[in-house]
């Protein structure tokens, strides 16, 4: 038997998503086409775009639909240095953030940006006023809601006001945070000029239960952003090409089922997280809680075990039908610490020690008990692994 705490990678198909996906899937015609059967086609992409941003807070001018995360983070970080960096050429960009980010900033970097970090907190917060003090003059700012490893909240709002206050743009990493922490793109932007302050925010829909390869990224209408891509005029020119309309459906099925049971649930996944903590730690007296104690997200709990190593750790569970994760998935495959642990004050050896157990929808107290029986020989035996590696 399989039990999944790895639902921060990727969580399961909701039905809700899967019968929007089949049901538009079954109208045959593109959306920019100007017949009928493109027209049918057309208004289900825009009622989806519709409850989309319903769910976002947001207009539905302000949502491009993208494949993801990644695509989405790409087009704003790329889009909003390309049409500023005749005016300024510094990225202010958080330590700890998520690959796609640190990645896309390194390639504007390659191109010329100067790279302004700002540190974490042993917590693994970003401090705004910390965030605030590498602001002036910037082309732009980037920042986790949620940190996609220890499940750290950042307060977004804050980091808005510090952006707008600087009169620099700002994106948003929401990908984490999404169903787990109220994302409302009108509410937390703060405006001091157009084009300044929150002005994109990311998010991919199979971290809620939509397919995977669906995502969006709200663009505020007085954004200043180059295309990322080139050769249509979809979506305010901003991601051109056919758009993905069973897509769009799927996403606005997973967004609103999961706003329809986002206090329960919650509370739900609060409870089976604190519940595996604690018992963790009476299992492994030496393991530790990295993140925010509260402050964090529901679902997240990711764990320093002293001495032993994590790459071991998550093949002896596995072997228990357990499945966890050392850290972000897409740096999967790759035996290398953790940079967020590294960022929080933790040595290498601290962060090659580390798993991110996380819960979701589909997540029941017979997951927590199948990592409370095989944790702590399996702590046992890969300490042994680290040990006989010294030896």
């Amino acid at each position: 038997m399989r039990f999944y705490l790895d639902h921060a990678a990727t969580t399961p198909l909701r039905p809700e998503a899967r019968e929007a996906w089949l049901t538009a899937a079954e109208v045959v015609g593109n959306a920019a086409s100007t017949h009928g059967a493109g027209q049918d086609a057309r208004r289900l992409l825009e009622d989806a775009r519709e409850t989309i941003a319903e769910a976002l807070g947001c207009d539905p001018i302000e949502v491009v639909l993208t494949s993801g995360g990644t695509e989405s983070i790409n087009t704003a970080l790329h889009g909003m240095w390309t049409s500023r960096a005749a005016d300024a050429d510094a990225v202010v960009l958080p330590d700890g953030e998520h690959h796609a980010t640190m990645d896309t900033v390194m390639a504007l970097a390659a191109a010329g940006a100067l790279v302004r970090p700002v540190a974490l907190t042993a917590l693994g917060r970003i401090e705004p006023a910390a965030f605030a003090d590498a602001l002036p003059g910037a082309a732009l700012a980037t920042a986790l809601v949620a940190n996609n490893e220890v499940g750290t909240l950042n307060d977004a709002r804050a980091l808005s006001a510090a952006a707008a206050a600087a009169g620099v743009p700002l994106h948003l990493d929401a990908v984490a945070a999404l169903g787990h922490v109220p994302l409302s793109f009108r509410e937390l932007r703060s405006v001091a000029a157009a084009g300044t302050g929150l002005v994109a925010m990311s998010i991919a829909g199979h971290k809620i239960g939509a397919p995977v390869g669906v995502g969006a990224l709200v663009v505020a209408r007085t954004a200043r952003m180059a295309p990322l891509l080139h050769g249509g005029a979809q979506q305010r020119g901003l991601r051109p090409g056919t758009q993905d309309v069973p897509g769009a459906a799927a996403l606005a099925a997973a967004l609103m089922a999961a706003r329809s049971e986002f206090d329960v649930e919650n509370a739900r996944l609060t409870g089976l997280r604190d519940r595996l903590v604690d018992g963790i730690r009476t299992a492994v007296p030496a393991a530790r809680l990295l993140g925010d104690p509260v402050d964090r997200l529901p679902g997240n709990a990711h764990i320093l075990f002293p001495g032993a190593v994590g790459e071991s750790l998550l093949f002896l569970l596995d072997v228990a039908g357990v499945a966890a994760s050392t850290g972000s998935a897409c740096q999967a495959g790759v035996a290398e610490p953790s940079h967020v642990v590294m960022a929080m004050g933790g040595s290498e050896r601290d962060a090659r020690s580390v798993l991110r157990f996380t819960l979701g929808r589909t997540s029941t107290d017979a997951d927590v008990d199948a990592v409370l029986g095989a944790i702590a020989d399996a702590y046992a035996r890969a300490s042994g692994a680290r040990s006989a590696g010294r030896s």
